[in-house]
């Protein structure tokens, strides 16, 4: 039986902000919701998160996951904090304890903690620069003997190189005994959940630091410049992983990933491209550059030329978007359509073979297949206080720079002359029009600036 207590009740005052600091985000999520999700696909019983300073925020951000609270009410230190969660826990379970500012630990390097027989189990690793963790002591016999804590530690003791993570893992029944025990004589006046080693060893309990093998995944965040560091590793980890699934980053340090992407073999990211959220791409998808692309999907071989902001889209077929066009929710793309520059989209349906070419609003509509929209065309679908549809047969032509007031239907074959204003529906395969007669008038003179 295991169970995960995450430790989430700090301020984080060094981040200025008003949301707590495992809020966070790192790859367009909370700190807090990259640990949950990596602690849950360890398959625990149960995950606490102990809460504090901004804990409604906390309990809001998880609120789709089945999490158990507790409140640390005053700020007395790790081992208080996770005081706070045991009287929840079976006393036979196996408590691992993390951080809640850690986005970057891997299942992989938990799995390999919880794998260590010894009855308390840390995680450490060697920092190139330990300043501000708390040193692994080792005895002559190499066996861990404490943690000693940066403010608390001798000049011999800060010159250990081996550092404590904030992973820990022990029974439960022994963490209530040796919390019971720990006191708050320190620097900090703080009970230290650290302390429960020392207590550990003087019981004869087995202890075990495991070393980690990548530091990078350990790192914690106090403020935003560390914040920027994790982002950093983050990106590095997330780009190298879409390389490695066949993806083309033609510029990959520009690249960013921001959310949970999938990409299919082939796919080509040109520079300064940002995926946000749930992003699919099929195989053989091209992005140009600039291209923001937010929970969408996009069929195999489609392609968005730069500069294209495209959210909540899904394509069935292969299509042609930009560049400099913006796809908004609700938008449906079959095969072979055409949506081009400066062409802003809204919950519309283009069947395949449609085309938006240039300079067009198309918003609550249907497009039929084949159908053409020419420049300037817009949607008016709004009246003010409602919205309303506009129906587009399939092989309709509508010239340019004409308005399609909502509700319309517009037939099929339907051809619209350039310049009108279409309020009532168009029958199919005529052409439908509305426009004064032209004049010209001969003896008309252009005014003139006085002199």
């Amino acid at each position: 039986m295991i169970e995960v207590v995450i430790l989430a009740a700090g301020e984080g005052k060094r981040m200025n902000s008003s949301a707590p600091k495992v809020l966070q985000p790192v790859g367009g999520q909370p700190m807090l919701c990259h640990l949950t999700e990596t602690a849950r696909s360890l398959g625990p019983d149960a995950i606490h998160v102990v809460v504090g300073a901004g804990g409604d925020q906390v309990e809001a951000a998880l609120a789709e996951e089945a999490c158990r609270f507790a409140v640390q009410s005053e700020r007395l230190g790790t081992g208080h904090a996770a005081l706070q969660a045991l009287p929840q826990i079976d006393p036979e379970a196996r408590v691992l304890i993390l951080p809640g500012d850690m986005p970057l630990i891997r299942a992989d390097t938990l799995k390999h903690l919880l794998d260590s027989p010894a009855e308390l189990a840390l995680l450490s690793f060697l920092a190139e620069d330990p300043t501000g963790y708390g040193r692994v002591l080792r005895d002559e016999s190499g066996q861990v003997c404490a943690i000693r804590e940066h403010k608390d530690a001798s000049e011999a003791e800060r010159a250990v190189g081996e550092v404590n993570s904030g992973v820990i893992c022990a029974r439960a029944a022994d963490w209530t005994d040796w919390l019971a025990r720990v006191g708050a004589d320190n620097a900090q006046g703080e009970y230290y959940l650290t302390d429960c080693i020392a207590l550990a060893v003087a019981d004869g309990r087995s202890v075990e630091a495991v070393v980690a093998a990548d530091a990078d995944e350990l790192l914690g965040a106090n403020d935003r410049a560390q914040l920027a560091q994790l982002e950093a590793i983050f990106q590095q980890r997330a780009r190298r992983s879409l390389m490695a699934a066949g993806v083309t980053l033609l510029a990959p340090e520009t690249v960013q990933i921001r959310g949970v992407v999938e990409c299919g073999r082939d796919v080509v990211l040109d520079a300064q491209v940002t995926l946000e959220g749930q992003v699919r791409l099929g195989e053989g998808v091209t992005i140009g550059q600039g291209c923001v692309v937010r929970d969408s999907e996009l069929a195999p071989g489609s392609r968005l030329e730069p500069y294209c902001v495209v959210e909540g889209v899904r394509s069935t077929g292969p299509c042609s978007v930009g560049p400099f066009a913006r796809l908004r929710p609700g938008t449906q793309l079959a095969a072979g359509v055409k949506i081009g520059n400066f062409v802003e989209v809204k919950k519309a349906r283009f069947a395949a073979g449609a085309k938006a070419s240039h300079l067009s609003y198309v918003g609550d509509a249907q497009v039929g297949e084949r159908a053409n929209l020419g420049a300037g065309t817009i949607t008016c679908n709004y009246d003010g206080a409602n919205k309303h549809h506009t129906e587009i047969g399939a092989d309709a032509f509508i010239g340019s720079n004409s308005a399609l007031v909502a509700p319309v239907s517009i037939g099929a074959e339907a051809t619209i002359g350039a310049g009108s204003v279409i309020g009532k529906d168009a029958p199919a395969a005529q052409l439908t029009l509305t426009r004064s007669r032209q004049r010209s008038i001969a003896d008309w003179q252009r005014p003139r600036k006085k002199s």
